[in-house]
């Protein structure tokens, strides 16, 4: 099968097409024929060489893909060489075939073609775990999202908007703003132009935000506890801004808050299991009725890696960022 290697450690030009031998099933797996693949920063990271695969997971970069069934290992119910499906992986979905258990696999929407559901997997596992599961975001609370024009970003605002929450949100251009906006975001500030922080106080009427969903740490690490509403829910996923701060505490046991982070790659089968069966019933209805959509930024053929990354690292796109590989 052709797939994409990393050379060496380094800049997007590391990544080569080449060819190697297809995986197999397993006990527990489907053996999916990729008909396109979800580019995500976790690949970016890897491709750096700071993001190692788990033990016993694919070198190949690549975290979701959508195609079809090509084999379905010992034990699997419920697929059928054929169906269409989208699957959060363990690496290895930029190639032509890659396994993912079974557990992490989706039928793909009605109404989605393929590049579209590659851009599904990752993000909505990401975005469901952190905001609904670990913070708890309930009807008519308030959600602000940081990088609103991301994936996770426009995945976030379309889920809580659906589910009832008001969604606030940051991004770094007028045309980004409105892009949120135009997805159900109720206010998008321009962090660039503008202090989000006193914006979104004013917005909130001083009472600032249920949910925050991070993706920057540095000095966000304190301008969310002072925004956070009392018996706020502070998530962080990524640290583009830096791991380190120095918090002020007194804010965080006066407002009562929790402040959590998680990455998804290293949680076990069962728990991505859970949020797929989870996204099965509550979201996935809503994908069938077009009432969620994923946003797909631009694709590439499998051989322009280098430039999907590239696009990915210049942070000029918004949503998704898909390779077509059949």
């Amino acid at each position: 099968m052709r797939c994409i290697e990393i050379t060496e450690p380094g800049a997007p030009s590391v990544l080569k097409i080449a060819e190697r031998s297809a995986p197999v099933a397993a006990a527990g797996e489907l053996l999916i024929d990729v008909f396109a693949a979800g580019v995500n920063r976790p690949d970016v990271m890897q491709r750096l060489g700071f993001y190692p695969p788990p033990p016993g997971a694919s070198d190949l970069l690549g975290l979701e893909v959508a195609g079809k069934v090509a084999a379905v290992g010992d034990g699997v119910a419920g697929w059928q060489v054929g169906d269409r499906v989208c699957a959060l992986t363990n690496g290895g979905g930029y190639a032509e075939q890659a396994v993912a258990p079974a557990g992490q696999c989706l039928p793909v929407p009605d109404g989605l073609d393929f590049a579209a559901a590659a851009g599904v997997p990752e993000t909505f596992f990401t975005v469901w775990t952190n905001v609904f599961m670990r913070a708890g975001l309930q009807p008519g609370e308030t959600l602000l999202v940081h990088g609103g024009s991301s994936g996770i970003g426009t995945t976030a605002i379309q889920m809580a908007r659906a589910l009832g929450a008001t969604v606030y949100v940051t991004a770094g251009s007028a045309e980004k703003c409105a892009a949120c906006l135009q997805l159900g975001a109720a206010q998008a500030v321009n962090y660039r132009e503008e202090d989000f922080e006193a914006v979104l106080r004013e917005a909130t009427g001083d009472a600032g935000i249920d949910v925050i969903l991070d993706m920057v740490g540095g000095d966000y690490v304190n301008r969310n506890i002072r925004l956070a509403a009392v018996d706020g829910r502070i998530v962080n996923i990524a640290f583009q801004g830096g791991f380190e701060a120095s918090v002020n505490f007194v804010p965080v046991l006066l407002k009562r808050l929790t402040l959590s982070a998680s990455t998804l790659r290293p949680q076990s089968l069962e728990a991505k299991a859970e949020i797929a069966a989870q996204l099965h019933k509550t979201i996935w209805p809503r994908l069938q009725q077009g009432d969620i959509h994923p946003v797909v930024a631009a694709t590439f053929p499998l051989e322009q890696a280098a430039a999907a990354h590239e696009l990915m690292e210049s942070s000029q796109h918004i949503g998704k960022i898909i390779l077509l590989v059949r």
